[in-house]
């Protein structure tokens, strides 16, 4: 039996629900993990991926931050393009994810400097976004390929390292980048009529 078009519209509203909130769990852990650090260790209880360092670190990272003020801008950058990709499908949002992991394991066999917070997926969610409309040409996609060109676009100096700040890995932020870019092609659909 087909569904209604108030079913449909049922199912897709419980589901654009569930997807706000995922982001928000996520950043969760690294508020949840940034306040212990703060109230039990001083801000000392970092979990960075680092050469030489435990595999782990390479999935905390993430998880990590270097203060409040570190994280909080991370975290406002996050949940909007989580949202944006999610906004396209769970699916292509845990590419990403998968993503950055796979391409953060090269930086951590290498790369002599340790890094840690979400700015890698923040990163990943960007490059991913930027290319997924040009790759699949359909309403949606270039949508939201230029909703984050027109509101990010100015993070992007970022990913060369004269425009990093110092202290702040500029190689995390291009693994990212590329992982994102990677991402959009893995899930791309060529078919424009789908």
């Amino acid at each position: 039996m087909p569904r209604t078009l108030a079913q449909r519209l049922d199912q897709a509203l419980i589901r654009l629900g569930a997807n706000l909130l995922i982001p928000v769990w996520i950043v969760a852990i690294p508020w949840a993990q940034e306040l212990i650090d703060q109230l039990l260790f001083a801000g000392q209880w970092n979990l960075p991926m680092s050469r030489g360092g435990s595999l782990l670190g390479v999935f905390t990272a993430p998880f990590s931050h270097g203060g409040f003020a570190h994280l909080l801008a991370n975290t406002v950058v996050f949940v909007p393009l989580s949202w944006l990709v999610l906004l396209k499908s769970r699916r292509d949002y845990l590419a990403v994810w998968i993503a950055v992991y796979v391409l953060a394991i090269p930086q951590w066999l290498w790369w002599p400097r340790a890094s840690h917070g979400l700015s890698g997926v923040v990163y990943g969610l960007l490059g991913y976004l930027l290319l997924i409309g040009w790759l699949e040409k359909r309403p949606l996609p270039l949508l939201l390929s230029l909703v984050a060109l027109v509101a990010y676009a100015g993070v992007l100096p970022t990913l060369l390292p004269i425009f990093s700040p110092p202290g702040v890995s500029w190689m995390g932020h291009v693994s990212g980048f590329a992982a994102g870019l990677l991402a959009a092609w893995a899930v791309r659909r060529d078919d424009p009529r789908i």
